[in-house]
């Protein structure tokens, strides 16, 4: 491969942060900062500086051919908007440049093409209008209801957002932009929108005009003062991963606004979109929604970032691939740990501040560590001393295992830099350390209804109309298949119970495995989890499962969802033979997060009064063989540990699965659990079977003894059985012990029974001939200390 020389444009705090990064990788061999800062001048391996300015393009393409460059980076907005990628590659052929064309970056160029781009392909945002009329403007303000933000269409060093607090202060801000031209011709339109509340977030993602890749949400601090106070400023300080950001939440942005966008702007606009797009969402009561697009690295996010960056992901591949359109085969990898930056401003900022105050720092009474930067910004060396140049002039970054300790070293370093009116914020990550208290809305005075505090009847009664074929699908001899009475009725009689049977109930959910197929859009096999947690926990018992209930629990009812999870429910309760009788639709306004579900249900069943009632404890004996039903997956259970594994994998739930190249995370995460009712009734019924455990939440150590008698143990060997390639990756990845893992985990196992020696060969012959893989996995022994005994478990590991 051929060495990069690197023309990086820029002199900010972002280019020192790209400059140090790219420094780093063995295929960089030089790298040229244009113009340039104090920390680019000096202190960086192959980094230099050359004074030419970022819009100067005649002259940064001279310099170009003159040191034989092959790789730009634009680091600013300016030059991006004004085509300086179009510019090079007319000028040297064969010349790649990351960073997108002028058409695309117009999604930060015009806030008013932003906004009817996200209009047009259904991107979330707030309600705005565009104008070019200042007129026209004042009467929308006057006549809306609503808070709003008012924004300059144009470029404005970020400044060009400004959020007022009543309408006479936003006529005041329109006056300014339109009429006295406040930002120049950034302001010859504005756009008016919705002013929303709730947490900000920043996405930064990596994108080869059709795959994204994206490093961790971060939140910035624009305004000046702590308690998010004072004006406006490009930023003054950030933290990530930003606890907020969960991997459900981060899923739903991928896959509602990210992709979205760049398909777009490949497919509709025909610009497709290379380079770093920078997304900024407000997160609300009712989900994320886009503020802002900006098409380059953010500052001071890409300070905060790019520490985070691990050592084997190099950040010079990652760009290179983006350009060449193979980034769907890069993987971009970050330490687990969070990163604190702060800005420190020149004094009068962001209005008109002084330069050439000299910087100190003290190096003496804080040395750094490998986790420990200082990324210049508005800085310069003259006369041999370090000097402000800008308004932002430096940032301290620390990266720690925890948030509290990343802050607490950044602010140390922060300590060791001073000069005269040196100014920064105190407060940075209050947002993850102190979470605000929610504001209760005033009530309307109008008349209130059910409709209007978020219950929607009718959307209910559409769901009943929707499900009733499902319904009546799941029929069987005692039940009628009917909905809308006040109770589900079942006839034992009619099921071909003669006398009054035993009767067995289970109550069971699907846990945090919700919260992927939420994620995720896809709730179609959730309904099949319920009823296998409900009536494998009956079948253990002996018990036929008869009916089934369920109740689904929402904050705002979505028929579809519904739908989905409930044909779910009639396709688990087919295959368990038993029939879906009733059920509740829970709609609690206001007690979900939008979008949030939560599904129970209830399995009934019965064991005819001459049947044995398992487990039969007191026909087990020393010797009995064990018998152990795969499983396929995960199942329902650990899923909280899953999720939290996943997350330190930096994986998406829709990247491709690493243990099955066939299936996306989510696809292979969400196999429903296995309905085990017909194969072991079938042992039942024939009287094959002692006892039964099913391995769900505790694994093996706590649902194994579940079945036996105080006097028994079980011994099993982890070599006689098949540990599936996504519990075996969960446990590598997590780095989960033995033990942990076994208790958490199925470990390849759904069901484990007890069988006489002398019956093994038929209950073999009876499972595998209905489809199940049947293993002989160890035998009960007198007990000692443990009630499970487990040898070979290093077996997990291979």
């Amino acid at each position: 491969m051929e060495d990069l020389r690197i023309l990086l444009i820029g002199n900010g705090g972002r280019e020192h942060a790209l400059a140090w990064k790219l420094s780093l990788s063995p295929r960089v061999s030089r790298i040229f900062v244009a113009p340039g800062n104090g920390g680019t001048a000096q202190g960086l391996d192959k980094v230099s500086n050359t004074p030419i300015a970022v819009d100067d393009f005649p002259e940064l393409v001279k310099f170009a051919k003159k040191m034989e460059i092959n790789f730009v980076v634009p680091g600013p907005e300016v030059p991006l908007v004004k085509g300086v990628t179009d510019y090079f590659k007319k000028s040297i052929p064969n010349i790649q440049v990351f960073g997108p064309s002028k058409a695309a970056a117009k999604l930060e160029g015009s806030k008013t093409f932003a906004k009817d781009f996200m209009a047009k392909y259904n991107i979330p945002t707030a309600r705005y209008k565009n104008f070019s009329d200042y007129q026209e403007a004042r009467q929308h303000v006057d006549e809306v209801q609503y808070d709003v933000v008012i924004k300059a269409t144009g470029l404005a060093a970020g400044k060009g957002v400004i959020l007022p607090t009543s309408k006479s202060e936003a006529q005041d801000a329109l006056k300014r932009i339109m009429v006295e031209k406040e930002f120049g011709d950034a302001g010859k339109e504005v756009v008016i929108e919705e002013y929303l509340q709730g947490d900000e977030l920043s996405f930064l993602s990596f994108c080869d005009g059709y795959t994204i890749r994206s490093l961790p949400a971060a939140q910035d601090h624009k305004q000046l003062n702590d308690g998010d106070r004072g004006p406006n400023t490009g930023g003054m300080g950030a933290f990530a991963p930003a606890p907020i950001a969960t991997p459900e939440l981060v899923e739903e942005i991928h896959r509602n606004v990210l992709q979205p966008t760049i398909d777009a702007m490949r497919r509709s606009e025909t610009h497709p979109f290379v380079g770093l797009l920078f997304t900024g969402f407000m997160i609300t009561k009712d989900g994320p929604r886009v503020l802002e697009y900006n098409v380059r690295f953010g500052d001071p996010e890409t300070q905060t970032l790019l520490p985070l960056m691990s050592i084997d992901t190099d950040l010079a591949e990652v760009m290179v691939a983006c350009t060449e359109g193979r980034l769907d085969g890069v993987q971009l990898h970050t330490t687990f740990g969070s990163s604190v930056t702060v800005v420190a401003a020149a004094g009068g900022y962001p209005e008109s501040y002084k330069k050439g105050d000299i910087i100190s720092i003290d190096h003496q009474s804080y040395t750094l560590t490998k986790n420990d930067h200082i990324f210049h910004a508005g800085t310069a060396l003259s006369d041999g001393s370090l000097k402000t140049a800008g308004g932002r002039v430096i940032a301290a970054t620390s990266t720690a295992e925890s948030l509290q300790t990343a802050l607490t070293g950044a602010y140390n370093i922060m300590a060791t830099i001073d000069w005269p009116g040196k100014h920064c914020r105190k407060d940075i990550a209050h947002r993850a350390m102190n979470a605000p208290v929610q504001s209760v809305p005033l009530l309307p005075e109008s008349g209130m209804t059910y409709a209007g505090a978020g219950v929607s009847i009718a959307a209910g009664n559409e769901l009943v109309d929707r499900i009733k074929t499902l319904v009546k699908s799941t029929v069987r001899p005692g039940a009628s298949g009917e909905l809308g009475g006040f109770g589900g009725v079942f006839d034992p009689a009619e099921a071909g119970y003669k006398e009054v049977p035993l009767l067995v109930t289970g109550t069971d959910g699907v846990g945090t495995k919700l919260q992927i197929a939420q994620a995720v859009n896809t709730h179609n096999t959730i309904g099949i989890d319920l009823v296998a947690m409900n009536a494998n926990d009956l079948v253990v018992q002996g018990a036929e499962p008869l009916y089934f209930t369920d109740v689904f629990s929402c904050s705002k009812l979505d028929v579809d969802i519904a739908e989905d999870v409930i044909k779910g429910i009639c396709e688990g309760c087919r295959e368990a033979q038993c029939a879906l009788v009733g059920g509740e639709t829970a709609e609690m306004a206001g007690f979900f997060i939008s979008g949030r579900y939560d599904v129970v249900g209830t399995c009934n069943g019965a064991i005819a009064r001459h049947k044995r009632l398992l487990p039969d404890k007191d026909a087990m004996k020393e010797g009995d063989v064990l018998l152990g039903l795969a499983s396929n997956g995960c199942h329902s259970n650990g899923f909280s540990l899953i999720r939290k594994i996943v997350e330190k994998a930096q994986l998406r739930y829709s990247d491709q699965a690493p243990w099955n190249r066939e299936q996306t995370v989510a696809q292979s995460l969400l196999t429903p659990t296995r309905i085990y009712v017909k194969p072991l009734l079938k042992l039942v019924e024939k009287d094959l079977v002692k006892g039964i455990a099913h391995i769900t939440g505790g694994g093996l150590w706590e649902n194994v003894p579940r079945m036996l008698p105080k006097s028994l143990a079980a011994e099993l060997d982890a070599n006689l059985w098949e540990c599936p390639n996504v519990l075996k990756w969960l446990k590598q990845a997590g780095q989960v012990d033995d033990h942990e893992f076994a208790r958490t985990f199925n470990t390849g196992l759904g069901m484990i029974l007890v069988v006489d020696p002398s019956l093994v060969d038929e209950a073999q012959r009876q499972l595998s001939e209905n489809g199940e893989r049947v293993f002989q996995i160890g035998h009960l022994v007198q007990r000692g200390s443990e009630a499970c005994v487990i040898r070979n478990m290093e077996k997990w590991d291979a």
